[in-house]
């Protein structure tokens, strides 16, 4: 038995390292032209994309910027914008439920289309789902768009400072998190492979089968879905990828799963930025939860109608949908 673990330690660290260059390839290029972006004020000149389309999720004109900020940035970049932006309360959870469920679209969108979603489904679908679910989060809310106040988009628009500094502190963050990303690869490969051997992959699915039949997901995707629930998709890519590789999924199931996680995932970390701004727990934790039940339960439901048109027309190719 000490040989078999020694054997998963090594094939756990191994394929640890590889996951860990393959997410770098992606996280270092891609922070970095994002710390670019946001040093030099081009999302900024963005925003205006997204002004047109605020008043439909209750939100005004000066959230568009957030919004992009926390898109291309992640949580961090949102919530240190609304730390100094005098957005209401109202505004703020709204801004919350918008950028939990579509932030860091680029780096965590690749990591889907790596492992069983095209990356334009990825990015569309987390989209579409964020502006739904703050629209009817806005509606059950009663909030009205109202205005941020006037010191919200000049505190943005403050003069860029030393492009060494933000070097320097681009370098440090980005040094950290790699390092904090590979205790938590090497830990996460290593405990599967000795999951493998000791056969615990098995007393997961078990256990979690209730829950993931309550999520519309197939009780095959336990792992996967407890690795991007609990350290989300940039922290559990490599798993997550190594996992839809090499393993007999059902297709269709790993789409739904993609579906499911893209909307919902990181459930412990990601929230829990908010609630230093007082934001409420409920709608920092439900609303993206009941939508990527309703994606997943919605997918099936269109795989089922597609069968039995197929079925009953006898047009066999939509079976493999």
């Amino acid at each position: 038995m000490p040989k078999q673990v020694l054997t998963a330690i090594k094939a756990g660290l191994k394929k640890g390292w590889f996951g860990l260059i393959w997410l770098l390839k992606i996280l270092v290029p891609v922070s970095f032209a994002t710390a670019l972006m946001v040093h030099y004020q081009l999302l900024h000149h963005i925003d205006f994309i997204l002004q047109p389309m605020m008043t439909m999720i209750h939100l005004p004109a000066s959230a568009a910027v957030v919004l992009v900020i926390g898109v291309f940035t992640g949580i961090y970049g949102t919530v240190a914008a609304l730390s100094v932006m005098p957005f209401s309360m109202a505004h703020m959870i709204l801004i919350a439920v918008f950028t939990l469920i579509s932030h860091n679209l680029i780096q965590e969108s690749l990591v889907q289309a790596n492992s069983g979603l095209r990356f334009s489904t990825a990015v569309v679908f987390r989209l579409v789902m964020s502006f739904v679910v703050t629209m009817i989060c806005g509606r059950i809310m009663g909030v009205d768009p109202g205005i941020a106040g006037p010191a919200a988009v000049p505190v943005l628009q403050a003069a860029p400072g030393p492009l060494s500094v933000m070097l320097i502190d681009w370098a440090t963050g980005t040094a950290w998190l790699c390092l904090k990303i590979l205790c938590i690869i090497m830990s996460l490969m290593v405990a599967m492979e000795l999951a493998r051997i000791f056969h615990l992959i098995e007393v997961v699915t078990r256990i979690c089968a209730p829950v993931l039949r309550l999520l519309g997901l197939d009780k095959s995707c336990a792992l996967l879905w407890m690795t991007a629930a609990v350290f989300g998709l940039a922290y559990g890519a490599a798993v997550i990828v190594e996992e839809t590789k090499n393993s007999t999924h059902d297709p269709k199931a790993v789409t739904r799963l993609q579906l499911s996680i893209g909307v919902n995932h990181a459930m412990i970390e990601d929230p829990s930025l908010f609630l230093p701004l007082g934001l409420p727990a409920f709608w920092l934790w439900i609303p993206r939860l009941v939508a990527a039940m309703a994606a997943a339960w919605l997918h099936m439901a269109f795989s089922w109608a597609r069968r039995f048109y197929a079925a009953r027309s006898g047009h066999k190719k939509l079976c493999d949908y």
